[in-house]
């Protein structure tokens, strides 16, 4: 291959070690690869040399404390091993600014700092979320600045992130890699790359544009899916029948080559994909004329779903005889996502602000979310236990269904809690059986659509 090593494993730097970085590098020093993680924050290069993980994703701290005495895994915060991979992965955020537009500031520096330390025959892989366009016509002319010419002395191909938090590791080496490259050389460098290291099945086109609007496409149909379960759920609210009958209901259908397959309703859209690549889909779009009343529509819908919860919240509360002015609500859960601690663009935040605002008494529990992090993101204190977090209240609101919640003794949490107390189901989806022990225990329940 023109940009890959045919006679030994290549050596990989990948640039810029959060959550996906960090992921792929393990992935790939785990099989034996040679990785180097280049990140401009110090204090994480120091957390992860001293064995430390921050990133909450399950199976990655286990998996850098087996090769924390290998030479396989190495960190560092300057460019010098650039000059030794033979693959360079572009792994840094890609932000939205007020006008939704990509800021390119991260991926310009990061571009800065490659272009006088590329060598000829070296394969660069973006894997930052871009707009269409971007690697040919910003991260393509950087590089080049440091003298050497795309497509004939270095390689440069876009693919994609595609793994879903809670699942990054495993899903590394299932998923279909996407490669779009500037030219077929690098394409089919891309390829051999990795189908040698993971062991997946590729997909290939001739421009990285392609692969950019794949990425871009992926995530604007999520957060279209969502908001049409979210609008689904407020109908169903407003006949008294449960959103869920009425989903595997529909998803029964067969379309096409699949089946109908609308996802779950909840308290919102959080994290830090779906809440920017659909804008930063939308804003690409306007500046080739082009407007997305789709994504205008859909991010409207599922921004509106912190309030609309915190509204249900406070009816419910007046309707079993409670001032929402005066009583307390039980937070259970505050991540953006089941079963992680990532409060980034968590639309918790809102619920908790809406409550506050009524004059709400709130509480929060969540055992995976960074107590720090979770007070500096909420503005209130989280509880060392569910106990805490409980005693007195008159709402329990589950709205991260953490397997803890889908656990939860309630025939102990009434002697807790004053009566009579509303269980609010965000995202934990309890069963009708769960539902009905609830109701024989003196629980009112209400949920998103049910």
């Amino acid at each position: 291959m023109r940009f890959l090593p045919d006679f030994r494993e290549p050596k990989v730097a990948i640039v810029g070690f959060g959550w996906v970085g960090c992921c792929l590098g393990v992935a790939l020093a785990d099989r034996g690869l040679y990785v180097t993680g280049i990140d401009s924050n110090p204090d994480l290069v120091a957390e992860l040399n001293a064995g430390r993980c921050r990133i909450a994703e399950p199976g990655l701290a286990e998996a850098l404390e087996k090769l924390r005495d290998s030479s396989r895994l190495t960190f560092a915060t300057g460019y010098d091993a650039i000059e030794d991979a033979d693959v360079i992965v572009i792994a840094v955020g890609t932000p939205i600014a007020p006008d939704r537009s990509l800021v390119t500031a991260q991926l310009e520096e990061v571009c800065g700092e490659l272009a006088p330390r590329l060598r000829r025959g070296q394969l660069v892989v973006v894997k930052s979320t871009v707009a269409p366009g971007t690697t040919r016509e910003l991260v393509r002319p950087l590089l080049e600045t440091g003298g050497l010419v795309q497509g004939e002395d270095f390689g440069l191909v876009f693919c994609p992130e595609r793994l879903s938090e809670g699942n990054a590791l495993s899903e590394l080496c299932e998923l279909p890699v996407i490669v779009g490259g500037c030219d077929p050389d690098s394409t089919q460098s891309a390829t051999a790359f990795w189908k040698r290291v993971l062991g997946v099945p590729v997909w290939e086109y001739a421009s990285p544009e392609v692969a950019e609007i794949i990425k871009l496409a992926d995530n604007w149909w999520i957060d279209h899916n969502i908001a049409m379960a979210n609008d689904l759920a407020r109908l169903c609210d407003a006949f008294q029948v449960d959103v869920l009958e009425v989903i595997s209901g529909a998803n029964s259908l067969p379309k096409g080559n699949s089946h109908v397959n609308i996802l779950l309703p909840s308290v919102g859209v959080g994290g830090y994909c779906l809440t920017k690549d659909p804008w930063m889909t939308w804003s690409a779009a306007r500046g080739r004329g082009v407007r997305l009343e789709t994504i205008e529509t859909v991010r409207a819908v599922n921004d509106a779903m912190p309030a609309y919860t915190h509204d249900t919240i406070a009816a419910e509360l007046s309707l079993a005889g409670w001032d929402p002015g005066r009583a307390k609500v039980a937070i259970l859960g505050a991540a953006f996502k089941n079963n992680t601690g990532d409060l980034r663009s968590t639309p918790v935040k809102h619920v908790v602000d809406g409550l506050l605002a009524a004059g709400t008494t709130v509480s929060i529990f969540d055992p995976l979310a960074d107590p720090d992090e979770l007070r500096s993101v909420m503005g209130v204190e989280g509880t060392a236990t569910l106990e805490e977090a409980v005693d007195g209240a008159h709402c329990l609101a589950v709205l991260a269904g953490h397997e803890p919640f889908q656990q939860l003794d309630f025939a102990a949490l009434r002697e807790r809690v004053s009566s009579p107390c509303l269980v609010f189901d965000g995202r934990a989806y309890y069963s009708r059986e769960t539902i009905a022990e609830l109701r024989r225990l003196g629980f009112g329940y209400r949920g998103i659509g049910r």
